[in-house]
């Protein structure tokens, strides 16, 4: 076991705290890089590991890298990295801006191995975060216990991990080995003889839900598979220009200046820009599959629209799922072997947030413009929150849209309080 000290420590090496990672580089002050330390619990990086499938796309543009927004002349972008990667011509020619999901993920462990001064230490993972105070009872920084009983103390601490993952109530007491959450898809289907002849049915209306029902053909070829979708049926997401205008990093001022009641207002009438719905042309391509099969068989897969789960249980070496028709409300069983869920994630701070701002003695997580966590006035410590900060800074928070100038909102506050300068790129 090993002791270390740093001055900013982030959690998560996924795409929010390598956009930082660009930035602390680019921000001309190489002690604030040289004293950055990032954690990724995995041995490499990947971006939405487990629904990594070869024909997923980003429905971001490319523009909207991890720097391109804040620096356009930054070693960072993604044209950068396709031009040192050799691909450059090719990805060109495709005359799209919305590169596969792979080729972000190739992106985002090139600019982790791009980096200079930013250090990144992979297999880690942490157990626990425990507030550090000085003799004067103020917080001075954070002490993080790895799972391999190392520690490192920090006096800044970013957290990028992301949301916890929803497993609605219905289905918790069905065995683990029973339900497939869109966060462990590609991991437990490997584990999975491909020849078996499953009955899976995938439940929700979102991208992930309709990524699972599609994969499950290739993944598990002998399968039946049945897509359950509480609405009138999948759906499109908003995606006209005006409302693409939300996702504007200039939009989260405006959002974060309103009055929490406009917010939760705003926040419901923007969740089919990003919840609950799917890309157009995924969704054309779903359709398309379904009538394929409908026309020259075999019919393996159905979607059935307007249909909850009310219960869920195992029996008789089955899963028994109660299924309501929300038109008739007649309930009638359906079994099957496996249940994936493509339920999103759960709305709430992540655990690990509410336990260490409970630890530093804040029974509410406030967090200002700059994303950093109120503390109090007086606190040398602080932590910041990258990903989980809808209510208060617009949808766009959880997505890649504003990673390039979020970035440079927390570096500017972190050098603010060492003192510091920021300097501007060109």
């Amino acid at each position: 076991m090993t002791d270390h000290e740093v001055g900013v420590l982030a959690i998560g090496a996924g795409p929010a705290n390598l956009a930082l990672a660009a930035a602390i580089e680019e921000s001309g002050s190489p002690e604030l890089a040289g004293e950055t330390l990032l954690l990724e619990q995995s041995p490499d990086i990947k971006w939405q590991r487990n629904l990594l499938m070869p024909w997923a796309r980003s429905q971001v543009s490319f523009l909207k890298d991890l720097v391109t927004l804040r620096n356009p002349q930054s070693r960072f972008s993604f044209l950068n990295f396709l031009h040192e990667s050799g691909r450059l011509n090719e990805f060109v020619n495709l005359g799209t801006f919305n590169p596969f999901r792979w080729e972000i993920s190739d992106y985002l462990q090139w600019v982790a191995k791009s980096l200079e001064q930013v250090n990144i230490r992979y297999g880690a993972r942490a157990a626990s975060i425990e507030p550090v105070h000085g003799a004067d009872g103020l917080l001075t920084g954070w002490t993080v216990t790895l799972t391999d009983g190392d520690t490192i103390r920090c006096r800044d601490l970013i957290v990028g991990g992301g949301r916890d993952p929803h497993v609605p109530a219905v289905f918790a007491d069905l065995p683990a080995d029973r339900v497939i959450h869109s966060a462990q898809y590609r991991t437990r289907i490997a584990q999975t003889d491909r020849d078996e002849p499953l009955r899976a049915v995938v439940v929700g209306g979102a991208q992930s839900a309709a990524e699972m029902f599609m994969a499950l053909h290739e993944n598990l070829p002998s399968s039946e598979i049945t897509l359950v979708v509480r609405s009138v049926g999948p759906q499109n997401y908003q995606t006209s220009k005006f409302v693409n205008e939300l996702f504007f990093p200039s939009f989260v001022d405006r959002f974060y200046d309103s009055p929490p009641e406009i917010r939760e207002e705003l926040l419901s009438e923007m969740r089919l820009t990003n919840y609950g719905g799917m890309a157009p042309p995924f969704l054309d391509e779903l359709y398309l599959m379904l009538y394929r099969q409908k026309m020259l068989g075999p019919e393996r897969s159905r979607v059935r629209a307007m249909t909850e789960v009310v219960a869920a249980r195992e029996e008789d070496g089955a899963v028994v799922l109660d299924l309501r028709d929300r038109t008739s409300g007649k309930v009638e069983p359906l079994e099957c072997d496996v249940v994936l869920l493509g339920t999103g994630y759960d709305p709430r701070m992540p655990a690990l947030v509410r336990d260490l701002t409970a630890k530093a003695g804040r029974p509410e997580i406030t967090v200002s413009r700059c994303y950093r966590v109120d503390l109090g006035d007086a606190a040398w410590g602080a932590v910041y929150l990258q990903g989980v900060n809808e209510e208060t800074h617009g949808i766009a928070d959880s997505l890649i849209s504003v990673l390039a100038h979020r970035s440079q909102d927390i570096v500017d506050d972190l050098l603010s309080r060492r003192g510091v300068a920021p300097v501007r790129s060109a």
